[in-house]
């Protein structure tokens, strides 16, 4: 089939049937997701990564200002924890996109537990009442 100006346009052998879209495989993807993640679950899990890093991001801009208002170590242990979250779901997002390894995906994510975990209950331990507490006064 030939159009108006002389471009060969490609004529199908058959008719067009929408339902032959189900059956074909897609070679070429933007994503790589291997194994791991059905390409139809991909979108509602980049959007929830999507909402992780930005609640995570606000939650970080809110720590910073709790740190630069007070500047004391508390506040500072806090903002590294909420700094760790922040990358942990940069992270989340970059195994999603094919960026991250599943193996490096694990480590990084697994470890970071772990050192959150350890700085919060470095905060408690370090900066918690002991039984000390606040004397109080009779009247």
């Amino acid at each position: 089939m030939v159009d108006d100006s002389g471009m060969v346009i490609p004529a199908l052998a058959e008719p067009f049937d929408a339902r032959s879209l189900e059956t074909w495989d897609f070679q070429f993807s933007l994503f790589s997701f291997g194994d791991w993640l059905a390409p139809s679950l991909a979108p509602v899990l980049v959007g929830v990564i999507v909402l992780a890093v930005l609640g995570t991001m606000i939650l970080f801009i809110i720590g910073l200002f709790g740190y630069l208002q007070r500047q004391t170590m508390q506040y500072l242990v806090l903002m590294v924890v909420l700094g760790t979250l922040v990358a942990r779901s940069i992270v989340g997002m970059g195994t999603v996109l094919g960026l991250v390894p599943m193996t490096a995906h694990h480590l990084i994510e697994h470890s970071s537990d772990v050192f959150i975990a350890t700085l919060l209950l470095s905060l408690i331990f370090w900066y918690g009442p002991v039984g000390r507490g606040i004397e109080r006064s009779s009247e």
